[in-house]
């Protein structure tokens, strides 16, 4: 068993603490495994089991609560004769309309903790940040890291084990599967995705469309581009007409969905967010599998999609930057941390070799630079380190 200390850690120090603890991650991350892992701290703890209230929103049990009002009643009938503290679990939340009036109620009502989990990233905005402004902590949780993917396997780091990594990603149901089953589970969980979190909920008629946009961005992880080009370029190569609004409002179901992140460029020099040409990256690089295959020509955006999502497991916030014509892959920030990075599958041309670090070279602070690539030969020169991919999933910068 994994336990994901990465998460549980986060939550462990919040249990009876007022705060709501909200879980947010694309579809079968491990949220509900999550919410298990609580359930046996506190079991552990010698909390009595009967107080501990579990509600999953995608069982045909709790189908028929789809508002604030049949969510009251239902918590009042699960919660009304507990005696002593109750621990409220609500999974995939976001299903129910109004919830968050709800959950907010719950703190008035009843002398309880409140653990939540949803599939939206839009899950604390609007209405929620209205009701329970300072009062949530949220907890961001993605698909397996590599690190997490060993220790399911308990066997140390490996080339045949980062290529199972890089081709099949960290959904955790996929690694028990073999590789024709693997394939087929992330293309029906995608579809899962899609259908659910973005044609039902939006409503979508022109499914087509939506597909095709989908597989361009798919096919294009790590260029930046605008919507205008995006459109001019499903005008000419695949005869269909969608205008830019259209699709800014189509890239925003997806980034909505937790299943593409949207990631903003930024001057170095005056550390000017620029609202143009922003990159995106899928939540779990398993979904690049399933449009391209095993396709050289895409390993390094391929890397590069793993080296974003572990910045963010790390707690790290990350901007493309801007330097003069040149661009630097990643800033990463947290804290008062800067880390500036570029990501290559190798540096064994001198022309790969002279545009990974020549953006770096011309950032002149003294907050450390990074070239991450595949290469087993440390290229390191000038202060800027270079750091073997596996070496940096396993272990972290050095």
């Amino acid at each position: 068993m994994v336990k994901r200390d990465l998460y549980l850690n986060q939550i462990i120090p919040l249990i009876d603490n007022e705060l709501i603890k909200v879980i947010t991650g694309v579809r079968r991350c491990g949220k509900s495994y999550m919410l298990g892992l609580i359930k046996d701290e506190l079991i552990n703890r010698g909390i009595n089991e009967n107080n501990i209230i579990l509600i999953n929103f995608e069982s045909a049990k709790y189908r028929n609560v789809s508002n604030a009002r049949e969510l009251d009643l239902l918590i009042e009938s699960l919660v009304g004769n507990i005696e002593g503290k109750v621990y409220l679990f609500f999974d995939e939340i976001q299903n129910v309309d109004g919830w968050e009036k709800s959950i907010n109620a719950c703190r008035v009502d009843w002398e309880c903790d409140i653990y939540i989990t949803g599939s939206n990233s839009k899950l604390l905005s609007g209405e929620l940040a209205t009701h329970l402004t300072g009062r949530y902590f949220e907890i961001k949780m993605y698909p397996f890291s590599f690190k997490e993917f060993l220790e399911y396997k308990q066997q140390p780091p490996s080339d045949e084990l980062f290529n199972e990594y890089v081709e099949y990603g960290g959904f955790p149901q996929v690694f028990s599967l073999d590789d024709e089953d693997k394939l087929k589970y992330l293309h029906d969980l995608f579809n899962s995705i899609l259908y659910n979190d973005l044609i039902s909920r939006y409503q979508i008629r022109d499914v087509n469309i939506l597909e095709r946009l989908i597989i361009f961005l798919m096919d294009n992880i790590g260029k930046t581009f605008s919507a205008k080009s995006i459109s001019d370029y499903l005008k000419e190569e695949e005869n269909v007409k969608i205008a830019p609004k259209t699709i800014y409002n189509y890239i925003d179901y997806f980034t909505n969905s937790l299943l593409l992140n949207k990631v903003q460029r930024e001057t170095v020099e005056g550390k000017e967010i620029l609202k143009i040409h922003e990159k995106y990256y899928v939540t779990d690089q398993g979904f690049n599998q399933v449009f391209n295959g095993r396709n050289l020509t895409n390993a390094s955006r391929t890397i590069e999609n793993i080296v974003y999502v572990e910045l963010l497991r790390e707690g790290y916030e990350v901007t493309i930057g801007k330097i003069g014509d040149f661009e630097i892959d990643f800033i990463a920030k947290k804290h008062k941390q800067k880390i500036y990075i570029q990501v290559t599958y190798t540096l064994a041309s001198d022309e790969t070799f002279n545009r990974e670090f020549r953006p770096l070279l011309k950032v002149k602070d003294n907050y450390p630079k990074y070239v991450i690539s595949m290469d087993k030969f440390d290229f390191s020169q000038e202060g800027v380190i270079n750091q073997n991919l596996v070496d940096f999933l396993v272990k972290g910068f050095r």
